[in-house]
């Protein structure tokens, strides 16, 4: 039985892996039929399943028991990046916001932004791997990538911070944050968000 679960987010309507997992399973781990695994559907749940064919393009399972793995916190985290040039540097931060329990990350285009447009599939296929490594039940949702304008005029209910280097008025987001609180926290390009783009944040709210 494999310590990492398997990712298939209609398990219930149709108990087949994905091509990849298929793959994954048979391929790599040599599994067989008859053999246990764990499958998640990415939005709270665990599904104990006894592989009954094995293929290496669709496995089909029956499912034994599920298992409701939802998250243990009740508000909402929400990271709203622009993406660095270095590629690997973003498929990184993705990969740590899964582990830590971030629900939402949208990839901003700022003024100053070095990379114009991120390869979604790719960032969403990182996400997928570390909500398995990690044995989490619940996919961040990924969205395409906006322009700031655009998002800071969105609505959001919660409490909204943004980090800048320029000399306003700061407070330590330990000091101002509430645990408990929904939150959405705006992180600059490498040369940082324009002053524009930090005054229209703060008078957004």
């Amino acid at each position: 039985m494999s310590d990492t679960p398997f990712y298939c987010p209609d398990i219930r309507e149709n108990p087949q892996l994905p091509e990849q997992e298929s793959h994954h399973c048979i391929k790599v781990l040599r599994m067989r039929e008859g053999d246990r695994l764990t499958i998640t559907d990415g939005r709270g749940y665990f599904y104990d399943c006894i592989l009954t064919e094995a293929h290496p393009k669709h496995c089909v399972v029956s499912i034994e028991k599920e298992i409701f793995r939802g998250k243990s916190w009740n508000f909402s985290l929400h990271i709203a990046f622009a993406p660095t040039k270095n590629m690997e540097r973003n498929e990184w931060f993705v990969e740590k916001a899964t582990e830590i329990g971030i629900d939402e990350i949208t990839p901003l285009l700022c003024r100053f932004s070095e990379r114009k447009e991120v390869k979604s599939e790719r960032l969403r296929k990182i996400i997928i791997s570390a909500m398995k490594q990690s044995r989490q039940a619940v996919l961040p949702c990924l969205n395409e990538m906006i322009p700031f304008q655009e998002f800071i005029s969105m609505p959001f209910s919660g409490r909204k911070f943004i980090a800048h280097c320029y000399p306003l008025k700061k407070e330590p987001l330990t000091q101002t944050y509430k645990k408990g609180e929904d939150a959405l926290l705006l992180i600059g390009p490498e040369g940082d968000f324009s002053e524009e783009e930090v005054q229209k944040a703060i008078e957004k709210g």
